[in-house]
């Protein structure tokens, strides 16, 4: 009973600190005592919950505490006073979340918070409120997470655990910037880093890299992302490199690569295009193409190997969802490379996973690859007719089970994603519903933000171009001039006109965003906006 009693304040008194090579040193210099854990002992309940939260922390892994967990049987736990059940209760949400069911994690803690709530052990409550904020946010409900963490990080202040304050404050980042405050999210994740810049805390420091790296992604700064993301797998190795942390940046790492890979493959299809145009300078067209060619060859390899290791990685731990990015990420690669099938048995691989799990998540991803797959089957019109529509049938259900699945969560990306999927299914060779299409882009650009300037918004504005090709300037013209104007308000039909009108005018004026706005008596702010969203000009660009 002493020696648990010892363990036990200086594990913990480690864990606040975030002194992880020391804390870790100790439990493994006292695993003796815990291995055998005596229910009996007053403090076993008290340690069964460090233990949990030094696991959550990189120590081993969740098949320990769940091995302790079993010791408290239900006869047991029947006999314990209640503020040892509830860290029973507590220490079995935590495995519900290593094991990825945020169901049974939030209706632990929920009743944990309802009676703790009445007692006095904020650390408990804090960790309470954390854990239940991971557990919403791993299933899309960002609103329900926001006031959680930003509750534990509150309770974290006051009890003057700086070093737990900033470890909450990488979670209520990511959450902030979910919402579209990247500024803020990312001065949040400042304020940690300097928090725990003296700390060995390789799992949050390396989560606030991992984070940064997302951030700037999205903002279509793809280069200096993958810096964030490789420096994070470094952070991340310094503790363990098996850790599932590791293999997520790594997945995120080669999300990017293959979003490069694309842009390279763009500037070679540009190129070919040119090349009849310009065949006084062959020789140093077809150098640079293979430069790109080699390029191009060599980030997708890089992209596969990073998903080969985080796929080991997550096996190893069981971790499903990480399993199913990996089989996601590397559908699109195949899909990218022309593979449809490879792609396709991806998805459908991913799928099965978030299903098991009811990982809404997950499988509206699937899906929305899915879709992809069989609109690249329609669109390359593959086999005879009766094949295009069976392909374009398929690629309008899981279209259809993307959107109503993104619409289960609120993540506005996926929803996003969910329909530019069914747009993009919409305005296929075989159905050419372009009013359809032309809803779904709308409803798409109106979740996407200024800041989404990654490949989600040239996706947009790839389906916004096959609509306007298809239905031609003209014929739209001519439609609104005869009041057909479909389910579109006026402040709709204004937004799209100024979409037509805007870019044309901006051209003939000298790509000058001053005249523009003088010319047509609008503002230069929403001049930009405008030329923004129809992807003539930069998210940073300021314009003239």
């Amino acid at each position: 009973m002493a020696a648990i009693k010892a363990l036990l304040a200086e594990v913990q008194s480690a864990l606040l600190d975030r002194r992880m090579k020391d804390g870790m040193a100790q439990l493994e210099r006292f695993s003796r005592v815990f291995a055998p854990l005596d229910t009996a002992d007053p403090d076993a309940p008290s340690l069964l919950l460090c233990i949990a939260m030094w696991v959550d922390a990189g120590y081993r892994d969740a098949s320990l505490v769940r091995s302790l967990l079993a010791r408290f049987d239900p006869p047991r736990r029947r006999s314990l006073p209640l503020a040892d059940y509830l860290q029973v209760r507590m220490a079995e949400a935590y495995c519900s979340i290593a094991e990825e069911d945020s169901d049974a994690a939030i209706e632990a803690l929920n009743f944990v918070l309802q009676v703790r709530l009445e007692m006095d052990d904020d650390l408990l409550l804090a960790t309470a409120f954390f854990w239940r904020s991971r557990a919403h946010r791993r299933k899309g409900e960002y609103e329900a997470a926001l006031p959680d963490v930003a509750q534990a990080r509150a309770l974290a202040q006051s009890l003057h655990h700086h070093k737990l304050a900033a470890l909450v404050q990488v979670q209520e980042s990511w959450l902030l910037f979910q919402k579209g405050m990247s500024r803020e999210a990312l001065r949040m994740l400042d304020n940690a880093e300097q928090s725990l810049k003296d700390s060995d805390d390789y799992v949050t420091l390396g989560n606030i890299e991992s984070a940064r790296g997302r951030i700037v992604r999205r903002a279509g700064e793809y280069a200096l992302a993958l810096t964030h993301f490789a420096r994070a797998v470094e952070i991340y190795g310094l503790l363990d490199p098996h850790h599932p942390n590791l293999a997520r940046a790594l997945v995120n790492a080669a999300y990017v690569k293959r979003l490069m890979a694309l842009h390279l493959r763009k500037r070679m299809e540009g190129e070919d295009a040119d090349r009849p145009a310009r065949a006084a300078g062959a020789h140093a067209e077809n150098s640079s193409r293979r430069a790109n060619r080699t390029r191009y060859l060599d980030v997708c390899r890089d992209a596969l190997n990073d998903l080969s290791r985080a796929g080991e990685i997550y096996v190893a731990h069981q971790h499903h969802s990480g399993s199913g990015a990996v089989l996601v990420n590397s559908g699109y690669l195949h899909l990218d490379s022309g593979d449809i099938d490879g792609a396709a048995t991806s998805a459908l691989a991913a799928y099965e996973l978030g299903n098991g799990m009811h990982d809404h998540i997950l499988m509206a991803r699937a899906r929305v690859l899915q879709a992809a797959a069989e609109n690249e089957r329609v669109d390359q019109q593959m086999g005879e007719d009766a094949d295009a529509a069976i392909y374009a049938g398929l690629a309008r259900k899981y279209a259809e089970d993307a959107v109503a699945l993104s619409g289960q969560t609120q993540n506005r990306r996926l929803i996003a994603s969910a329909h530019l999927a069914r747009g993009m299914t919409c305005a296929n060779d075989f159905f050419r519903e372009w009013d359809a299409a032309a809803d779904c882009a709308s409803q798409a650009a109106a979740l996407l933000r200024a800041e989404d300037r990654d490949h989600l918004w040239e996706e947009l504005l790839v389906l916004k171009t096959r609509i306007l090709r298809a239905s031609g300037i003209d014929d739209t013209l001519r439609a609104w001039s005869q009041g057909v104007v479909g389910d579109k308000s006026f402040q709709q039909l204004s937004e799209d006109f100024a979409e037509i009108v805007i870019p044309k005018v901006w051209a003939r004026e000298g790509k000058k965003v001053s005249r523009v706005a003088e010319r047509l008596s609008v503002s230069p702010k929403k001049v930009r906006r405008i030329l923004r969203n129809t992807g003539h000009m930069a998210a940073s660009s300021d314009g003239a």
